[in-house]
């Protein structure tokens, strides 16, 4: 248990910086001057950095010969980095120009990006690493998930208290700029405790790991990007990936809307009179998540198996964005509460079941390869997760435009589009990413079977 409390903790440093950075990100735009273009930049770019890093990063921690394992060095090394440039990163003062704010803030970004790499990605693989158990897998990705669910419910308030004159006199600038030192050193701890906690064993002796040298390396980005793109040719973890990539997007597309819907629709357009509801939507439904969803979401797997308690969770999540059409009501904030239990079942159970079965994965992979590559699998699971982070980000401006939303006089019109995204987009995403897990094949006995074949071949091999 204490090595999945470990885990667990390094989770809410994987989730609390970019949930504070969603929120601090507005800033830029809100109070110092960019541009739509220079934020749609700074929000798309380094998806495409991650994009090249991330695989390249599953290959170094994959095939390290270390005392201490292919992941701890680099968990621990990523989340010094991350520390350190999101610290320095939010150091923006609007005296400076937007533009020279703009070239900073982007600089230090990558390098933040970077360190979230180096730490994310050999992270995420030591999570399917430490147990071969088919549901205590589920386990350890729940105790992570509802650790790491707390990012979301404090995340939230960092709105109201940005924009409170009594925390910050000088505003949101200074707000981001005090704030970032308050998330990154208790983050960079918790991204330290399972570089710190979490047993491995020496690789030292391994003789099928391939050389992790920076020569190699340049001479093998072909190879490396090559191994990245065979993890699609594996069925299941195709499924996975892009399943989760539907569920995930839809849903950040639409989460933008839940502050413009609350404020506009049910405290028309008067944001002091919504107070702390836009936040209370954020932060109520992570509890419930933490609470109730994952804990259930680890029941039900155990019961019903993983792919069953996956289709059952995301139609649970259907009935919440119908209850949203039908619960946002002006003058009545409360009801929504009421839809809330339900839809956290989307995105609340996702990353349990999905991360677990990737595990499994791991192991038909290693049956049909005779490699371990939690790492590159992680990295491209991953890199899906973000860049279904950007494509959203670019979206939720299209629906704004589509739907014509113009912040200084908004329409019925207008809002009646923004629900209708709201409702209707995750829906249709949940029925996607359905439709495609309807086959995934993993069951319990199939993994006891590779399992089974594994040990032999080890067994054989001694």
């Amino acid at each position: 248990m204490s090595q999945k409390i470990a885990f667990g903790f390094g989770m809410l440093a994987n989730q609390m910086f970019p949930a504070a950075l969603g929120v601090f990100i507005i800033v830029l735009v809100q109070d110092l001057g960019f541009a739509a273009l220079l934020w749609g930049i700074i929000q798309f770019a380094p998806r495409i950095f991650d994009a090249i890093t991330d695989p390249i990063m599953g290959f170094i921690s994959d095939n390290t010969k270390s005392k201490w394992g292919r992941r701890r060095q680099y968990v621990f090394i990523g989340g010094i980095i991350m520390g350190i440039a999101y610290i320095a990163m939010w150091q923006l003062y609007e005296d400076d120009g937007v533009f020279y704010n703009f070239i900073y803030f982007f600089s230090w970004s990558l390098v933040f990006y970077l360190g979230l790499t180096i730490f994310s990605v050999p992270y995420v693989a030591m999570g399917y690493e430490i147990s071969d158990d088919f549901h205590e897998r589920t386990q350890i990705m729940a105790i992570a998930q509802f650790i790491g669910q707390w990012a979301w419910v404090i995340a939230p308030w960092f709105w109201v208290i940005l924009y409170d004159p009594s925390w910050f006199p000088e505003g949101a600038g200074q707000g981001v700029r005090d704030l970032s030192v308050w998330v990154a050193i208790p983050c960079t701890i918790f991204a330290l405790i399972p570089a710190l906690f979490i047993k491995s064993k020496s690789t030292l002796d391994r003789t099928d790991f391939l050389p992790v040298k920076a020569n190699y390396i340049l001479k093998s980005i072909n190879n490396i990007f090559s191994s990245a793109l065979e993890a699609f040719k594996i069925k299941q973890f195709r499924k996975i990936a892009v399943a989760t990539f539907l569920i995930f997007n839809s849903f950040n597309v639409i989460a933008p809307l839940t502050f413009l819907i609350i404020v506009h629709h049910l405290f028309n357009s008067d944001p002091a009179s919504a107070g702390h509801w836009p936040a209370m939507h954020g932060s109520i439904g992570a509890l419930i998540t933490s609470f109730l969803v994952i804990p259930a979401t680890a029941i039900i797997s155990k019961k019903i198996g993983k792919k069953k308690a996956f289709i059952l969770s995301q139609l649970i999540s259907i009935i919440g964005y119908v209850m949203f059409w039908f619960l946002f009501i002006p003058g009545k904030p409360y009801l929504f509460l009421y839809a809330l239990p339900f839809h956290s079942f989307g995105i609340g159970s996702l990353f349990t079941i999905m991360m677990s079965m990737t595990a499994d994965v791991c192991d038909l992979d290693e049956l049909e390869t005779g490699k371990r590559r939690e790492g590159v699998l992680g990295a491209v699971y991953w890199w899906m997760v973000k860049l279904g982070f950007g494509i959203a980000a670019l979206l939720g401006g299209v629906i704004l435009w589509v739907v014509g939303f113009d912040a200084e006089n908004v329409t019925a019109s207008a809002i009646t589009g923004m629900r209708m995204f709201y409702t209707l987009l995750p829906i249709a995403g949940v029925i996607g990413a359905v439709l495609i897990m309807r086959n995934y094949n993993i069951t319990e006995e199939k993994a006891a079977e590779i399992s089974k074949a594994l040990a032999e071949r080890k067994k054989n091999k001694s």
